[in-house]
């Protein structure tokens, strides 16, 4: 930072000795030193701050566009989700329509007309439930 070299700082001690004088330096160079120590601490917390500061401001952006992608995509499923029902209200309005339409327009089928009519049966294949005949499935002996 100050870019002092070693025969800089010799200098700087014997002027300090001379100046200062040797019973008040001992003092001097300790309450230089907390001094100094003081100064960086606070740098370093400045820095800390400053850095945190710079975290919590990309957190909020990153939040803030994660917030943004979740309401489009919120967005985008309910406009689907609207179509879906749509489609299935067409479907379920043509379902509807198709099977009341043809109950009243068709015509009654020939099956439905004739008479029905006693099935002939033999007696060489008993049937179930004949009149006369036990009640056993048919085949059975």
């Amino acid at each position: 930072m100050f870019d002092i070299s070693f025969s800089e700082m010799i200098l700087i001690a014997v002027v300090a000795l001379v100046v200062i004088g040797p019973e008040r330096l001992p003092k001097v160079a300790r309450a230089a030193g907390h001094l100094l120590g003081r100064v960086q601490r606070y740098v370093s917390d400045v820095k800390s701050d400053i850095s945190r500061e710079m975290q919590l401001d990309e957190l909020k952006r990153l939040r803030a566009e994660i917030q943004d992608s979740a309401r489009s995509v919120e967005q985008s499923l309910n406009g689907e989700m609207q179509a879906a029902r749509q489609a299935m209200t067409q479907t379920a309005q043509a379902v509807s329509g198709d099977a009341s339409t043809p109950a009243a327009n068709t015509q009654p089928s020939i099956a439905s007309t004739e008479p029905t009519q006693p099935a002939v049966t033999t007696a060489a294949t008993p049937t179930a439930n004949a009149p006369g005949s036990p009640e056993k499935p048919a085949g059975t002996v």
